[in-house]
Parts: C-alpha cells; sequence; structure tokens
C-alpha cells in the first residue's frame, strides 16, 4: 500500500496548507505559478511543513519535464542525462524542472556543474534545504536563484490539513475515525512537522486492529517519541532546566536537556542564543571568554546547522558549567531600569556634558571637568552620576 504521507501529498495549491505569505491568494509566487512563468528558486527552513510538496504541485500547474533528485541515490552520470534533455526540451519551449532535494548536502563540483543551465534557464532549479543557503550554497548559484524562506507549520494549520484530507484517510482505513481531539495530540506530537504527524497517525492505524483511534493508541504506538513542545509549557520547562543546571555547574543534566531540545527539532539558533545570554547573564565578569566562546559556538552553528552542530553545545555546556559564576551585570539591570523608572530623566551634571559651543562653555557646560589622563586614575575625584543617585553603586 502506498504510505498514508504520499496518499494525502496536495496536488494543487487550493489544497496546500500553510506559507500564506508565499502562495496565499494574490500573492505573487502564487500568481507566478498560475501563470506558468517560474524561475530558479531555493525553498529554506524547517522539515516536514511543504518544500516538497510545493515543488510537485508547481510542476504539475506548469506541466513541465520534472526531475527529482536526491543527494543519497543520485549520481553524476544521472544529473548528466537530465542536462542532456534539458537541452533538447530548451529548443522546444519545454520548461525542465529540476529539483534537488537537500541541495545543501550537494557537494561544490555538482552544484557549479548547474550553474551555466540555471544560468541560462535551461533548467529551472528547485532546491529544498533546512540550513542556511547562505553558508551552504555557492554564491555564484545562489546569486542565479531567488530564496523562499518556509515558515512551520502552526497548529490550526496542521488541523486545517487533516480535516481537508479526513475522506481520504478514512477511503484508505475506511473504519478509522478521527476526531479534532486526535488530531490536535497528533499535531503536538509532531512538534510541527506535517510529515511526522502523518507518519504518527499512519503507525497508530496499523498497530491497532479494532479501527478506534484513541489518544492511548496513539500514545502506545509512538511510546519511544520524544515529547517537545516548541510553542508550549514545555519548551520553557526544557530551557529553564538547561539554564538552572548551567547556574548549579551540573554539566551532565545541562547536556541531556540540551539534547532534549536538540534532538526534538528545536533551532538550534534558539538555544544558541539562551546560552549567549547565560554566559553574560551567569558568568558575566568572572570569566569574559564565556561570551566570547558562546558567540563563536552561536556563529558556528549558522553555518553548519544539525545534525553537526550538537557537539558544539556539548562543548560549551561543558565550559559553561565549570566556569565561575557571577551576575552582577544581570542584576545591574533591574537596579538601572528601577532608577529610570523612579527619578525619569534626571539632568547630567555640567562638569561632564559636552561643550562643542561657546555659548554652552559660556553657561558652564564641561567646566572643573578633570582629564583622567593629567591625573594617576586611581585618584580622580569627580562626580558621574545626578545628585539624586550620588550613593548608587550598580556592581558589588
Amino acid at each position: 500500500m502506498e504510505p498514508l504521507s504520499s496518499i494525502l501529498r496536495p496536488d494543487n495549491l487550493d489544497n496546500f496548507v500553510g506559507q500564506e505569505h508565499l502562495v496565499g491568494k494574490n500573492w505573487p509566487l502564487r500568481k507566478l505559478i498560475e501563470n506558468g512563468r517560474i524561475f530558479s528558486m531555493i525553498f529554506w527552513w524547517p522539515a516536514g511543513i511543504g518544500k516538497t510538496s510545493l515543488t510537485y504541485i508547481i510542476y504539475k500547474t506548469i506541466k513541465a519535464d520534472f526531475y527529482h533528485l536526491s543527494w543519497v541515490t543520485s549520481k553524476k552520470e544521472d544529473l548528466t542525462k537530465i542536462l542532456v534533455k534539458a537541452r533538447a526540451n530548451f529548443k522546444n519551449w519545454i520548461t525542465t524542472i529540476v529539483f534537488l532535494d537537500e541541495i545543501h548536502r550537494w557537494n561544490k563540483a555538482q552544484q557549479d556543474a548547474l550553474l551555466p543551465y540555471a544560468e541560462k534557464w535551461v533548467i529551472t532549479l528547485i532546491g529544498a534545504t533546512t540550513e542556511n543557503p547562505s553558508f551552504t550554497i555557492n554564491n555564484a548559484l545562489l546569486s542565479r536563484c531567488r530564496v523562499f524562506v518556509f515558515k512551520p507549520l502552526t497548529k490550526e494549520e496542521i488541523v486545517e490539513f487533516f480535516e481537508k484530507n479526513i475522506d481520504k484517510v478514512t477511503a484508505n482505513y475506511p473504519k478509522i475515525k478521527l476526531t479534532k481531539e486526535i488530531i490536535e495530540l497528533i499535531w503536538e506530537l509532531g512538534n510541527g512537522d506535517l510529515r511526522n504527524s502523518i507518519n504518527i497517525l499512519e503507525i497508530s492505524i496499523l498497530s491497532q486492529k479494532t479501527g478506534e483511534i484513541t489518544r492511548e493508541t496513539i500514545l502506545k504506538a509512538v511510546e519511544k517519541t520524544v515529547y517537545y513542545d516548541r510553542n508550549w509549557e514545555e519548551h520553557y520547562n526544557i530551557i529553564s532546566a538547561v539554564h538552572k543546571s548551567l547556574r548549579d555547574s551540573d554539566v551532565d543534566w545541562a547536556c541531556y536537556w540540551i539534547g532534549r531540545m536538540l534532538y526534538s527539532w528545536e533551532d538550534p539558533l534558539y538555544i544558541a542564543r539562551r546560552l549567549l545570554r547565560f554566559a553574560s547573564e551567569d558568568i558575566g565578569i568572572a570569566d569574559p571568554n564565556a561570551v566570547i566562546f558562546a558567540n563563536n559556538v552561536f556563529e558556528s552553528v549558522q553555518k553548519i546547522g544539525m545534525p553537526e552542530c550538537d557537539v558544539f553545545f556539548f562543548q560549551l555546556a561543558h565550559y559553561l558549567a565549570r566556569a565561575p559564576k557571577n551576575n552582577d551585570a544581570y542584576m545591574t539591570t533591574y537596579k538601572v531600569k528601577e532608577d529610570i523608572e523612579k527619578y525619569g530623566n534626571l539632568p547630567v551634571p555640567m562638569h561632564i556634558r559636552n561643550a562643542p559651543t561657546k555659548l554652552m562653555k559660556n553657561l558652564g557646560y564641561g567646566s572643573w571637568y578633570k582629564y583622567a589622563h593629567d591625573f594617576d586614575w586611581a585618584k580622580v575625584d569627580q562626580e558621574h552620576l545626578p545628585g539624586e543617585l550620588k550613593w548608587r553603586k550598580y556592581f558589588k
């Protein structure tokens, strides 16, 4: 039997769910597809949100000669044969679409081979990637493509998809009844990945005999699925556990909670941002190198993404957990905000004001200012805070 994910794949734009900012009514990309006037493009962002489905809709809509290449199974000879056919199509005004799934995994030589054909419109290249195209696709090829950034599917969009396709599900599995509660659970376990949600449903159907799909049958069928919700309570619970484990210098639990997020397809840049914040908030001046290290990891994650970036996180977690802790900078943010809210716009003391004009000098701006280089710096005695805050010490 054909997999349910294949059966439910949308075949036209009206059945396509999500990405309203790209193919919603009256949006430019939709108009181009409907008018049969497309160009080379890159579809970027998470797995299971419609990149491949939209590509199939495009080729069916414009009736193009279509080739789907995967870096796992396709060879150089396959691409060579396609390019020969594409040249013949071009002469006969036939559009040839070459779809490169996971284009970020195609090496430089493979990408370079496509360049002259994409440049002269002999082929229309569509690439799908979960990695940042700026770091994974040759600049020359990238400059000849338009990048479209996809968005994760919302709960409402996934529920809408299943509600639209209930008839197709029951046509293949006549005894199955899907309630809204069950669909919402499938969405929750799928972590925003529609293909994953469909697979969870199919596993649940095949693993029981009664035809009745309940919460218990789904949870039992996918009992090894890691529970993690990127938008609701569990998301915040786990990132809180990361912070507190690092703050308590517990490297083992910090790595575990980071792993829970990474391997449940949390955006790795979100984790990198939180660890960069931790380096400043909880370590700060006790070890200024922590911020430098965390920033380097953030940039590395941007470049290589998942799954290769996981080791960077565990290396950083080890460093942050073992580093000395100091939260003075973090506490200073509260003190400064408190003083600003309490005292409002206090004037800058006259002696440290800038005096670019003669009038301002005559008014006393900059008067009696002591230029630190003219003194032993440790002995320069002058106020830098408004009078109301002379007593304030932000750092211990």
